[in-house]
């Protein structure tokens, strides 16, 4: 296997941290991800950071509520599967 990773980035508005983690972690599992940890932090008096660490490497988010902005990075070394996520976050870029 080459040393490559592939990364990928998004703003996007949706800024509510259930659904995000929801929907994200529906979306790695149903590209093919491994989800090996999952962390998040929330911020006061509001935004949200989470990071997915994955077989493949990672998915971090991070929140600016108060813009209604969300910012999403998807570094992976397969291809394939990221291109699989690429495809179904489509809905959601800004």
């Amino acid at each position: 296997m080459k040393a490559e990773i592939f990364n990928k980035k998004w703003w996007i508005n949706e800024t509510e941290p259930q659904k995000l983690k929801t929907q994200l972690t529906a979306l790695l599992v149903s590209s093919g991800f491994e989800i090996v940890d999952y962390v998040e932090h929330y911020f006061q008096p509001q935004g949200f950071t989470a990071l997915w660490l994955i077989s493949e490497s990672h998915l971090a988010v991070h929140t600016w509520p108060e813009e209604s902005k969300t910012y999403i990075e998807l570094s992976s070394c397969n291809l394939d599967k990221q291109k699989t996520f690429i495809k179904k976050m489509g809905g959601w870029e800004v």
